[in-house]
């Protein structure tokens, strides 16, 4: 069953966030590749059938083009289905990104595999070629010469491009490529050869187009696998120190983990093509079908957002960039609304987010009783740039700590351990005194939405706060400390209690700000209270707001954040709507973001922050803030 949604942008590389190749058009052969950032990374795709060419991916004049037939994008891969008067050409896209295994998530090759069948019956000669362009380990094309190598051995063909110069983690920021390590194209068909074409520039600067070929036949040999694969020598800068990609930490060379990859794809694109259905049908279950073929779309998008590496202990850090906000890496309230999709897969992912903000507010450099926001900028972890770093203007201390707090208290409950919130229980205690403090009525501050600027009295904020004590209350519960814990949900209980009274408007709704009467915005904070088990909120406090979400503050692309503006955001939309009572309700307000991503002019992955009027986007895309969709599987499922 194919897709119904069309896809704003189409993953076909989906590994890092500077691995990260789309195609940002309705058929793959109308349209270069792209990096996520909209420029060229550019992957040619031709078959030859019988001394005949034909293009089916990317750009090329000299060639006709298949017929694009088909298109089906699930979790885990993407297949296209082609045609020509002699032939029909699957051609599948597949990233193993299976959550259960860290170092094959983290193992930086992708595969793309092509299979032919005859229109006729007759046996028909094929060969089928795929080219990349050496700006995929480029900034901008020509920015370094740059050099090809053929490393092929008996039954594995094998080139590799990459610049003459190589400066490892030299570079920082947003609207970014890499500019180090290699690209690697390698099969190991026995009809297979690898090969490069030289060029240069009006300045005489050398660059490559790597390609690889595979001969085939309609009969006995219809199949042909090859691999892209990335080497990025270096991944991230860790407090000064550089660390390796994970898939490094037991020494293994690229070259071996291509051999590797290409022995089980067989194996790996069963596996994933199971991961993939019952994904699909949970998710139709918990929704229906429009929700299913989003979280499908987020499930690559949201973890290649992020990069997995091993601290120096040899413990997981899953790095998140801020793409296309501003570059900052390792942000706290952009994990805070990710974790759904990973606490249901593998909360140590969870904690690899969370242990670069412990760590830094470990640091002298740190002095607030608040949490940092971020560790840096993408890749390079050396501490806090948000705000100057340590400038309080605009720093986000109860959103920061609340998100810290909930954060924790989930993964304890997901793995049944407290033994990593004990490791940070310091932290975790005196961020959750700094909401008793400051918490039931924010001063004027900036919460995750700080594109909408500073607000005091933040009623959504201060459901953040309340949930942020209850999580060190449960915190304190699973370590054994009924008394504090106890005290702490009483704490918890009593803001409630005010919260209700202050955020009320006279139709039974909430307001944006407490001093704001007939104001409204989205309360997706307060989905923790039922994912949790609080019942701190009475059951039926949102069912005058939820209705209101539906018929007074929805464009006819989705639920509007809040009153001051008709843009939302893609992640609180579908937490607000699991605050739903029932499941035709929670799906009337998320159809109108599958709606939105179907319709949207805005070409690029899955934005988050989009106009409710006219589906475009206002910024932000392909961040990781999109496995938030999967609140609901996760409300479903329990923790």
């Amino acid at each position: 069953m194919e897709m119904k949604l069309r896809a704003p942008a189409v993953p076909l590389i989906t590994v890092d966030p500077y691995f990260s190749i789309w195609s940002m058009g309705d058929k793959l052969n109308e349209s270069d590749t792209k990096h996520w950032t909209e420029k060229p990374h550019r992957m040619i795709g031709t078959v030859t059938v019988d001394g005949k060419d034909y293009l089916f991916m990317g750009v090329n004049p000299d060639s006709p083009k298949m017929e694009q037939i088909g298109l089906d994008i699930q979790a885990l891969a993407t297949k296209y289905r082609f045609a020509c008067e002699e032939i029909q050409l699957t051609v599948t896209f597949l990233t193993p990104l299976l959550m259960d295994d860290l170092k094959l998530m983290s193992r930086p090759v992708s595969y793309i595999h092509a299979e032919v069948r005859s229109n006729d019956g007759k046996k028909r000669d094929v060969t089928i070629r795929i080219s990349v362009d050496d700006e995929i380990c480029q900034n901008l094309k020509y920015e370094f010469p740059t050099e090809y190598a053929d490393l092929s051995q008996p039954g594995f063909a094998c080139g590799r491009v990459g610049s003459k110069i190589q400066r490892p983690l030299t570079k920082a920021g947003d609207d970014l490529r890499i500019n180090w390590g290699y690209v690697y194209l390698a099969s190991n068909h026995a009809q297979a050869a690898v090969s490069a074409t030289a060029g240069t520039n009006e300045y005489g600067t050398v660059n490559h187009t790597l390609a690889l070929s595979i001969a085939l036949d309609t009969e006995q040999n219809a199949e042909g696998l090859v691999t892209v694969a990335y080497d990025d020598i270096q991944s991230i800068e860790y407090f000064h120190e550089p660390l390796n990609a994970y898939w490094k930490k037991d020494g293994q060379t690229i070259e071996a983990v291509i051999k590797q990859a290409l022995s089980e794809y067989g194996s790996l694109s069963e596996k994933c093509e199971r991961f993939s259905s019952e994904l699909f049908r949970e998710a139709a279950e918990a929704g229906n079908e429009n929700y299913a073929e989003l979280v499908s779309l987020a499930y690559r998008q949201a973890i290649a957002a992020h990069k997995l590496c091993a601290d120096p202990n040899g413990d997981v850090l899953f790095i998140s960039k801020e793409n296309f906000s501003n570059g900052c890496a390792a942000t706290v309230d952009v994990t805070y609304p990710s974790i759904p999709q990973f606490l249901i897969y593998n909360p140590e992912l969870v904690k690899g987010m969370l242990r670069p903000i412990f760590k830094y507010a470990s640091t002298e450099v740190w002095h607030f009783d608040f949490a940092p926001h971020d560790v840096g900028t993408y890749p390079l972890l050396n501490g806090q740039v948000y705000s100057h770093g340590t400038c309080p203007t605009w720093q986000m201390p109860v959103e920061e700590c609340g998100n810290m707090l909930i954060c924790t208290a989930a993964v304890a409950l997901a793995e049944n351990d407290i033994t990593f919130a004990q490791e940070n229980w310091s932290h975790l205690e005196t961020w959750c005194d700094y909401l008793i403090r400051n918490g039931v009525d924010p001063d004027n501050q900036l919460c995750t939405d700080d594109f909408a600027g500073h607000l005091a009295h933040n009623c959504n904020l201060s459901i953040k706060a309340i949930m942020g004590i209850a999580s060190f209350s449960i915190l304190n519960r699973l370590a054994g400390e009924e008394e504090k814990a106890e005290a702490l949900m009483k704490i918890a209980g009593s803001m409630t209690d005010q919260w209700l009274s202050m955020a009320a408007n006279e139709d039974g709704t909430y307001r944006l700000a407490f001093d704001r009467p007939g104001s409204f915005s989205m309360k997706y904070n307060a989905v923790w209270d039922s994912i949790f088990g609080l019942d701190l909120f009475p059951s039926d406090t949102f069912k005058a707001e939820t209705k209101a979400y539906i018929e007074k503050h929805s464009g006819p692309f989705g639920l509007m954040l809040d009153n001051r503006n008709t843009y939302t955001k893609s992640d609180w939309l579908v937490w607000s709507a699991t605050l739903c009572e029932n499941k035709e309700d929670f799906n009337a307000i998320v159809d109108r973001l599958w709606h939105a991503y179907d319709q949207s002019e805005s070409r690029v992955p899955m934005t988050d922050f989009y106009s409710t009027t006219d589906a475009k986007k206002v910024n932000f895309q392909n961040r990781s803030v999109q496995g938030g969709l999967f609140i609901k599987l996760l409300m479903d499922k329990g923790i």
